[in-house]
């Protein structure tokens, strides 16, 4: 077996295009993964919306506004508590 310190200087040197190679593969794959990212962004935040002008559009439809929140904070009728408490 031969000591490093009898190496050849040829297997010392750093291959710098193997090092260039794999730089610029992370770099693609970095890019690649990006690109994937803004997009899911740019389709989630698409989906978001149409969701959010459904929903408007639905309420703004509807003539009667809910007389209870399901939180029930807000105005409630007589009747409506009488419910309650046979339930």
């Amino acid at each position: 077996m031969s000591s490093p310190d009898k190496q050849s200087s040829a297997s010392q040197r750093i291959d710098w295009r193997g090092v260039a190679r794999v730089a610029l593969l992370q770099i693609l794959v970095l890019l690649a993964l990006a690109g994937g990212f803004i997009r899911y962004l740019n389709w989630s935040s698409e989906a978001a919306w149409a969701e959010f002008l459904a929903a408007s559009k639905a309420a703004a439809s509807d003539p009667k506004p809910a007389s209870r929140s399901a939180t029930g904070l807000g105005p409630q009728s007589p009747t409506a508590s009488l419910q309650l408490r046979r339930t």
